[in-house]
């Protein structure tokens, strides 16, 4: 019995000379290198598309600024970086407007201006009228779902173009329907030149904007309830005091978005006036954006054109400011 008693002594003596001996050896703190790994992983996931937006818009963006600020003409094409400095000339010839290039800007500016407030409130009623519609359930839902997303999912220059031999003034679809078919007009109508120029651009933006709206709306409306729906029709609210009171209200979050992406893409839309009328658009249709290619690439004053671009881009931000200032504010104003 003594012996075993001082065997087991001994023997924690000896454990706890070992952990003393371990334990006097303090080791510093680990780093947290899992932590920081996954703080770091979406930074380098990020990379390569912030390295990307760098090289595709922030470079040009800082280049044109700097043509902006220098006498750039044809002379200079092969080397723009030897064109002189002109300093603000470039920005007080755009913005004198009793000259003729700031005349003709100022008139480009209110011709996109009423385009596209045109353009983007036909496109948001049409789209919110097709997605409140087809939120019922009924036969036939899907394949008009997919009908309405043609013009969307259409490349841009193919619709264009194919819409460009439709206003053919001898030939053309739109002629044939409304002055051989349905008697309309006296006689055929030139669509792409004159003041019926601007109306043709807008139908055509409008075909295939509104499906964007469409799609946009459609995928709010899925966040709204069905019970409040029910419980308005069974306190006997009507369809459209259901719009009203329920169906745009939970959609104004989703609106804010979509006028703002909408107002933005209308506004700098290139493509469809210049596939539409060529380098040279007419006077009823001379769009910001193609009065700038043209006094850069068809005038050869670079300098000029990156100054209008430069003054656009100003415009844009400021416009964007005040519009998420107020969203925001009338955002909480109605959580108050």
């Amino acid at each position: 019995m003594t012996s075993t008693v001082r065997t087991a002594v001994g023997t924690a003596k000896v454990r706890s000379a070992r952990g003393d001996s371990s334990g006097g050896t303090k080791r510093g703190p680990r780093r947290p290198t899992g932590r920081l790994r996954r703080v770091s992983l979406p930074y380098l996931l990020l990379l390569p598309a912030l390295i990307l937006e760098l090289l595709v818009h922030l470079v040009p963006m800082v280049i044109g600024i700097v043509m902006s600020f220098k006498e750039l003409t044809q002379f200079y094409i092969r080397d723009w970086g030897t064109a002189p400095w002109s300093g603000i000339d470039n920005y007080k010839l755009s913005v004198d407007f009793n000259g003729p290039v700031g005349e003709s800007l100022l008139h480009s500016f209110f011709v996109t201006v009423g385009f596209t407030l045109l353009s983007v409130g036909l496109c948001w009623a049409i789209g919110t009228t097709a997605a409140i519609y087809l939120q019922d359930t009924f036969r036939g839902r899907g394949l008009l779902r997919a009908v309405f997303l043609i013009p969307y999912a259409l490349p841009v220059y193919a619709a264009v173009i194919t819409w460009a031999f439709m206003f053919q003034h001898d030939n053309g679809l739109v002629n044939h329907v409304l002055h051989d078919q349905l008697h309309l007009t006296d006689q055929p109508s030139f669509w792409l030149i004159g003041d019926n120029s601007f109306y043709a651009l807008l139908t055509v933006s409008v075909w295939k904007g509104w499906p964007f709206a469409f799609l946009i709306v459609m995928a709010g409306l899925q966040n709204i309830p069905r019970e409040l729906y029910e419980a308005a029709a069974l306190d006997g609210a009507g369809m459209w005091q259901q719009i009203r009171r329920i169906t745009l209200p939970s959609l104004r979050p989703v609106n804010q978005v979509l006028v703002l992406v909408l107002f933005l893409w209308t506004f700098n839309d290139f493509n469809t006036p210049y596939v539409l009328f060529g380098k040279s658009a007419p006077e009823a249709a001379d769009l910001i954006s193609v009065h700038i290619y043209q006094s850069s690439f068809v005038t050869w004053n670079f300098g000029t054109g990156s100054a209008m671009s430069v003054l656009l881009l100003l415009f844009l931000l400021v416009v964007t400011g005040v519009y998420l200032l107020l969203t925001s504010r009338g955002r909480k104003t109605a959580d108050v």
